[in-house]
C-alpha cells in the first residue's frame, strides 16, 4: 500500500467531527494550535442544507424515510445502521446494530438535544452497588466543564436540586403543551417525578445564535442554529479561526507510529478518488465515536502493538455497552377532539422523567429516566400509525376525514431509557475475513444483555402501561412476554454505544487514563464516548462534550510545556 505524505505537520490530528471531535478542534484552535480534522462524510451546513420548514406535501415521499435517513427524508442526519460498502458483522447470537453519520457534525445533527450531566452516583457506582466499575474521576472533576459547556452552547431547565440530577447553568425551559400537561398530571397521581426537560436548545439569544422560534423540526438541522449541533456551533467557529483543516470523505485506516511507539499521524482513504494519504501531527486524537475508535486502534497493528494500538491491557474493545430502552404508546381520549390552539414547542420533549427510586427496594440495580412524546405534530408519513388502532378502526370518504381529525394529537407515548452495566459477554473484536469496500478490517460484535436489564425493561413497560392508565387510555400492543425480552430494543438501537477504550488509573485494565490519553502512547488521546467506564440512566451527549473539553484543556497544557 502506497501512501502519499502530506509534507506539512500538524500540531494536533482529530479524527471525527462530532460532539468529541467538535469540542477539541474548537478548544484546541482557540488555544492557537493548527489542527486537521479527518471526517469520514459529507460537508454540511445547517443554514445551507437544512429542510427546516418544508412541508411534507412538498416531497412525493410525504417524509417517509429513504437508505441514507432512517428517520425520515427531511432528517439532518446522513447515515443509518446499514452503509453500503460498510459492513460489519455479529457473532452467532448476537442483535446488534451500529449507527454510523457519515457528515461533518456526526450525530450531533439528528439526536434530540436531551442534555444531562452524569450525577455523581454515576461516576461511582460500583461503590454503591458492587457492580462495574467506579470511574477514576468523580462528579467534582467534571463539572467546571459542564458549566462551561452550558454557558458555551445553551441548556433549558430547571433548578431542582436532585440528589444525582445536578442542576446546571440553565436558560428557561418552554412551557408544558396540552398532552406534557396530561402526562404531569399522571406522573404526580402516580408519584413519578416529572421535571421541565432540559435540551440544548435556546429560549434566550446566547453567543450570536437566535433563540428557538418554535417549529418543532429540530431533527431537520436549525438553519437560525438554535439548537446544538458540533457542525455550527463548533467546528464553524474553529474554521474561523483560520487554524483549522478540514478534510471531508477521509476514511481513517490507521494510526501510524514511530520506532519509539508514538503516533505520528493518521492514515485514511480519501474516499472521492479511493486514494491512501495520510496526514502527520504532533498529537493524535480520536473522536470517531466509541465503536469506531476501537476499530481504528485495533487495526493500528504494528510490531511494538502486535495486538493492537494502546491495547497492552487487551481491553481495547471490551466493557462496551448501549442505552436500554422500550417504549409504550396509547390512544388518550382526552386528547380528542381538540380545540385548536398554539401548541408549538421545541423538537422535542418540554417535560422528562427523571429516575425517581431507589434500586436497593427493586430486583434490578440501576435506574432508567422517561421521555415524553405524542399531541398534534405535523402530519406526515405514517402519522398517527395508522387509522385502524383507533376505535372507528378506518372507514371511507368523508367518515375517513373527519376520523383523522378527531383522533389526531390522541396519542401520548413514553420512551425509557436506562443504565446498562457492561459484562463480559459484550464487546467488539476485529472479524479476521471481511472487509470494507476500502480493504480495512471490520468490527464483529458480541452482545448479550442480563437479567438485571431484563428486569428494568419490564420495569419500564408495567410504568408507562400505568401511566397511560392513569391519563384514561388504552395502550395499542400487549405487554411484551419474558420470551420477547419485554420488549428491550436490540443492542445499539438506541445509538448510545459507550466503552471500548474505558479510562482507569492502572493500564493493566484500562486504556485511558482519567485525562483520556492512552497509556501506551503518550501523544494519543480518546474524545468520544469510548473511555466511558459505565453508562448512566441519562444520554451521553454532555458528558461527551465535557470531557473533549476537559481533554483539550490537558493537550494545551502539556503541549505548552513540551511533554508531548
Amino acid at each position: 500500500m502506497t501512501l502519499l505524505r502530506q509534507a506539512k505537520l500538524y500540531d494536533v490530528c482529530i479524527v471525527g467531527s462530532g460532539a468529541g471531535g467538535g469540542m477539541a478542534a474548537y478548544m484546541l484552535t482557540k488555544a492557537g494550535a493548527d489542527v486537521v480534522v479527518l471526517e469520514a462524510g459529507q460537508p454540511w451546513d445547517n443554514g445551507r442544507d437544512s429542510a427546516m420548514l418544508t412541508w411534507p406535501y412538498e416531497s412525493p415521499r410525504r417524509g417517509k424515510s429513504t437508505q441514507e435517513r432512517p428517520f425520515g427524508e427531511f432528517d439532518a442526519c446522513i447515515g443509518g445502521w446499514e452503509i453500503p460498502g460498510e459492513p460489519y458483522t455479529r457473532a452467532p447470537g448476537t442483535e446488534f446494530s451500529w449507527w454510523r453519520a457519515r457528515m461533518v457534525g456526526g450525530r450531533t445533527n439528528h439526536w434530540g438535544r436531551i442534555s444531562l450531566r452524569f450525577g455523581p452516583y454515576d461516576f461511582k457506582r460500583k461503590s454503591r452497588d458492587g457492580l462495574g466499575d467506579d470511574w477514576p474521576i468523580g462528579y467534582e472533576d467534571v463539572a467546571p466543564y459542564y458549566d462551561k459547556i452550558d454557558r458555551l452552547i445553551g441548556i433549558f431547565g430547571s433548578a431542582e436540586n436532585l440528589p444525582n440530577e445536578p442542576n446546571g447553568v440553565f436558560q428557561p425551559p418552554p412551557r408544558p403543551r396540552c398532552h406534557e400537561l396530561l402526562v404531569k398530571q399522571a406522573a404526580d397521581q402516580l408519584h413519578v417525578t416529572c421535571i421541565p426537560a432540559r435540551l440544548s436548545i435556546l429560549t434566550r439569544p446566547l453567543n450570536g445564535r437566535a433563540a428557538c422560534h418554535y417549529c418543532g423540526q429540530c431533527n431537520r438541522g436549525c438553519k437560525v442554529n438554535a439548537n446544538f449541533t458540533s457542525t455550527n456551533v463548533l467546528i464553524a467557529p474553529a474554521v474561523a479561526t483560520g487554524k483549522l483543516t478540514l478534510l471531508t470523505n477521509a476514511m481513517a485506516r490507521e494510526v501510524l507510529v514511530d520506532a519509539g511507539g508514538r503516533a505520528t499521524g493518521v492514515a485514511y482513504v480519501d474516499k472521492a478518488t479511493g486514494t491512501d494519504r495520510r496526514v502527520r501531527a504532533k498529537v493524535v486524537v480520536l473522536a470517531a465515536s466509541a465503536l469506531e475508535t476501537a476499530r481504528l486502534l485495533l487495526n493500528s497493528k504494528s510490531s511494538l502493538f502486535p495486538n493492537g494500538l494502546a491495547n497492552s491491557s487487551g481491553t481495547v474493545g471490551k466493557y462496551i455497552t448501549d442505552t436500554t430502552g422500550t417504549d409504550v404508546a396509547g390512544f388518550i381520549p382526552k386528547m380528542m377532539d381538540h380545540v385548536p390552539h398554539n401548541h408549538d414547542g421545541v423538537g422535542g420533549m418540554h417535560l422528562y422523567m427523571p429516575w425517581w427510586l431507589d434500586n436497593a427496594k427493586l430486583d434490578f440495580p440501576r435506574g432508567y429516566h422517561i421521555e415524553v412524546w405524542g399531541g398534534p405534530n405535523v402530519p406526515s408519513y405514517g402519522f398517527g400509525g395508522g387509522i385502524h388502532r383507533y376505535p372507528s378502526g378506518g372507514g371511507y370518504g368523508t367518515q375517513l376525514k373527519n376520523d383523522y381529525r378527531r383522533y389526531y394529537g390522541a396519542t401520548i407515548g413514553f420512551s425509557g431509557r436506562g443504565e446498562m452495566i457492561p459484562n463480559d459477554d459484550t464487546y467488539c473484536e476485529i472479524d479476521p475475513r471481511t472487509v470494507d469496500r476500502w480493504g480495512i478490517p471490520v468490527p464483529r460484535f458480541h452482545w448479550k444483555w442480563t437479567d438485571h436489564e431484563y428486569k428494568q425493561v419490564k420495569h419500564m413497560q408495567e410504568t408507562f402501561r400505568a401511566l397511560v392508565a392513569a391519563m384514561g387510555g388504552a395502550v395499542f400492543a400487549p405487554m411484551p412476554t419474558a420470551e420477547q425480552g419485554y420488549g428491550i430494543a436490540a443492542g445499539g438501537v438506541i445509538i448510545h454505544e459507550l466503552g471500548g477504550a474505558r479510562m482507569g488509573d492502572d493500564p493493566k485494565t484500562s486504556v485511558t487514563n482519567r485525562w483520556c490519553q492512552a497509556h501506551d502512547c503518550k501523544n494519543l488521546f480518546v474524545a468520544d464516548g469510548a473511555p466511558f467506564v459505565s453508562q448512566a440512566d441519562k444520554n451521553p451527549t454532555w458528558t461527551i462534550l465535557a470531557l473533549s473539553m476537559r481533554t483539550s484543556e490537558y493537550i494545551t497544557d502539556q503541549m505548552k510545556k513540551g511533554a508531548l
